[in-house]
């Protein structure tokens, strides 16, 4: 009798792993991960979720914008500072310093011409403001 209960508890040790795997592998699979066209999933953020279609503007995006509108209310030399200020705080940024610089240079030749904006130019990110002054002329 001994020896058919160890073989039981064997065959068991065995097998109940496996079942037990397979019945969790079929139940995560019966789940509705996706919701099914037409029912609409509500998050916790919805409330400021962005209008369908937009996407999450990244933090260079945001920083870029705000200089662009701090160079409409001031003047480029103020946006310029502010460039090079957001770069030492946050220097994961430096990668688009160029592309910033070069905004900011189109956006100084809107408002002031090629010939006043060029004056504004400094080396913050190689020169990548005059670039953008020379972009929009």
């Amino acid at each position: 009798m001994n020896q058919a209960a160890r073989r039981i508890g064997r065959s068991l040790a065995l097998v109940l792993p496996v079942v037990l795997v397979l019945s969790g592998t079929l139940a995560v699979t019966a789940v509705p991960w996706v919701p099914r066209s037409g029912t609409q999933m509500l998050t916790a953020s919805a409330e400021q979720a962005a209008a369908p279609g937009d996407r999450p503007r990244t933090p260079h995006e945001v920083v870029r914008d705000r200089l662009v509108a701090e160079l409409q209310r001031e003047n480029p030399g103020v946006a310029l500072t502010g460039l090079q200020k957001e770069i030492a705080r946050r220097p994961s940024l430096a990668r688009h310093c160029v592309s910033i610089a070069r905004a900011l240079g189109r956006a100084a030749v809107e408002k002031y011409g090629p010939a006043r904006a060029h004056a504004y130019s400094r080396p913050v990110c190689d020169t990548s403001f005059a670039a953008g002054v020379a972009d929009a002329r």
